[in-house]
């Protein structure tokens, strides 16, 4: 198997094992109904091929992903581009960063990509490379990109 195929499905299952082991158990905390929300719209749209201007499972970018999610999980209407999207809600620090936030990266000299925060450093994203998908901020091209973590009403 190509690494790149097993690294598509590979994280994403990662992540969805993480929050099915931790809502097994007394002592262990459950996915929180709004974390549940996020994890079926992931669900929608995983796989779904990245297509500039897309807004459809036949294609869509980071923006019109996460406008989307966002409406659908949370209720919450927001501006369809990334560069609108980083001026609403307040910042926050990453170390205050939770479930349902916005994290945006700058990924070129003027382009930028936002993807939705979910539990234990995963965030979603539409990925240029491997459509809708699920990615660890640690990564360090995530890291070395990352500009600011935006909170939306809500959220």
């Amino acid at each position: 198997m190509h690494f790149g195929t097993l690294r598509h499905w590979l994280l994403p299952l990662l992540f969805l094992a993480a929050v099915l082991v931790s809502s097994c158990g007394s002592s262990r905390q459950t996915a929180s109904p709004a974390e549940a929300r996020l994890i079926q719209e992931f669900r929608k749209w995983e796989g779904t091929p990245y297509r500039l201007g897309g807004d459809s499972r036949r294609g869509i970018d980071c923006s019109s992903f996460v406008q989307i999610v966002m409406r659908d999980a949370n209720g919450i209407v927001i501006p369809r581009t990334t560069r609108e999207q980083m001026q609403i809600g307040r910042r926050v620090s990453p170390g205050s960063a939770r479930l349902g936030d916005l994290v945006f990266f700058q990924t070129g000299r003027t382009t930028y990509h936002v993807g939705i925060l979910m539990r234990d450093d995963f965030f979603m994203h539409a990925s240029t490379s491997r459509g809708v998908t699920i990615d660890r901020l640690r990564e360090p091209y995530w890291q070395q990109r990352m500009i600011q973590i935006r909170r939306v009403s809500g959220s």
